[in-house]
């Protein structure tokens, strides 16, 4: 399995990461999700204190703990849950950060974090704040570097300009273009793109692909109407696939034609699933012309000015 350098940090992930929410929380099942991503190359895995209450870095720490020299594990921080665990408040504040720390830690069964990440942002957060957590915590040595996952362009010019983030998780997709906005500004500063939601909900799947109807997106995705999410299938399918390649194998390498992307993150909730993603990261890149052509296709996209 290839791997790349993320940003201009001394991290090398696989060009696939495993995203863990998906696993679910039977243990035993969820073990052998993760072990079989292992078994395929990958050495990526991504989990959030959020996910099921913590119960997700559990399981990731525990079937992780024998291979932690070989891994890099990413997890997340900022949402807290209240104490009934009905709900949760955004809290980026330097003290929440450096107490959650700590948990994430225990539940990962690790003395250290490779890549924690800011859960989020907006551009009232005290970011001034929730940096010096993050940079004292590499201090401490309790985490080797810090990312954010955000689609809000203030909120990452922002850690841009004023922090050492190596990464930022970001959602793009083939229907979901608003990323390539930034990826110049991130290319410039090193910092690296790790993308989610490469298949955007399933509608870049062959699942999909397969179907005759097209009541599946009856309500669009984006800016995009139904009619135009069939039209693409079809204008893929027909011009791209040929039979040669799956649209999961060209959805997934959309992504990671980009020099800005690093990674990309997908979900599994089965052994397949694992290995349907790493053959479609695996085989041929696509070539200029496929691109080119998926380019043309797609709907530019950008952000709204007040995210």
């Amino acid at each position: 399995m290839e791997k790349r350098q993320l940003g201009n940090s001394d991290l090398w992930v696989s060009k696939i990461g495993l995203g863990c929410m998906s696993i679910g929380t039977e243990e035993k099942k969820a073990t052998h999700i993760i072990e079989a991503a292992l078994d395929s190359g990958i050495n990526y895995f991504d989990t959030a204190d959020l996910y099921d209450f913590g119960v997700n870095e559990e399981i990731v720490g525990k079937a992780l703990s024998s291979r932690r020299e070989d891994v890099i594990i990413a997890t997340k921080v900022g949402n807290r849950w209240n104490d009934m665990k009905e709900g949760w408040r955004w809290d980026p504040s330097r003290a929440y950060i450096k107490e959650a720390v700590k948990d994430s830690l225990h539940r990962l069964k690790t003395d250290y974090i490779d890549l924690y990440q800011l859960h989020g942002g907006t551009i009232n957060d005290p970011s001034e704040d929730t940096i010096e957590a993050f940079e004292e915590l590499k201090a401490e040595g309790l985490i080797r570097h810090y990312g954010i996952s955000s689609i809000r362009p203030n909120v990452i010019r922002n850690y841009v300009q004023n922090s050492s983030i190596v990464s930022i998780m970001m959602q793009y997709s083939l229907l979901d273009r608003r990323p390539e906005e930034l990826m110049s500004l991130l290319s410039e500063h090193d910092i690296s793109i790790v993308t989610r939601g490469s298949v955007a909900k399933g509608l870049l799947s062959d699942k999909m692909l397969e179907s005759p109807e097209i009541d599946h997106a009856e309500k669009g995705y984006l800016n995009y109407s139904a009619i135009e999410i069939k039209e693409l299938h079809d204008s893929v399918k027909a011009n791209i696939l040929r039979g040669q390649r799956t649209l999961n194998e060209v959805a997934l390498q959309f992504n990671l034609a980009h020099e800005a992307v690093a990674a990309v993150v997908t979900g599994a909730s089965s052994i397949e699933q694992i290995k349907d993603n790493v053959r479609a990261v695996n085989t041929a890149p696509l070539t200029d012309e496929e691109l080119t052509y998926l380019e043309m296709i797609s709907k530019e996209s950008k952000y709204q000015e007040h995210q």
